[in-house]
């Protein structure tokens, strides 16, 4: 009886494949955690360490102003109706960020009609869940937080101080 060539036989085919295997599943893993970066790692952590404290002085001036923010979405339209002693058709940015991923956050600068609202339709619709609310006077002298859950069912209020 005459012995096959070994590239004809089934055991070095399945002792190749299994290590091969590991190979393949190493590139595609590489792959994976190469093609995207983790937006919620900051590589400057101290310079945004440092720039909590300048938004600390911001919330409590406006506290002292009394500002009141309410914010309403309709039909993809947002309204804001600001309150308080802020200066009348001043500009404002509003900013939603969501907590995870970055590449939904909205960042607007409004400016308000003869009625005194604030209104933009943003291109596309707001993602449900959970959202950082920012409203702030386009200088920076102060600024509203709130953490959010979209949709608001009739109308939000922001309160200086949460």
């Amino acid at each position: 009886m005459q012995q096959r060539q070994w590239y004809r036989q089934f055991w070095p085919w399945f002792l190749i494949t299994l290590p091969l295997c590991a190979v393949v599943a190493s590139i595609y893993t590489l792959h994976l955690a190469s093609s995207g970066a983790d937006s919620m790692v900051v590589d400057d952590y101290y310079k945004k360490g440092r720039a909590i404290n300048q938004d600390l002085s911001e919330l409590q001036r406006a506290e002292q102003l009394g500002l009141l923010a309410e914010l309403s979405y309709r039909d993809g339209q947002l309204a804001l109706v600001m309150q308080g002693e802020h200066n009348n058709g001043e500009a404002v940015r509003l900013r939603f960020s969501h907590p995870t991923l970055a590449d939904q956050d909205l960042d607007l600068l409004l400016t308000s009609d003869a009625a005194g609202v604030y209104r933009h339709r943003p291109e596309q619709a707001l993602m449900e869940g959970p959202w950082n609310l920012q409203i702030e006077a386009f200088d920076g002298r102060w600024r509203l937080h709130q953490r959010i859950v979209l949709p608001i069912a009739d109308r939000l209020l922001v309160r200086a101080g949460g």
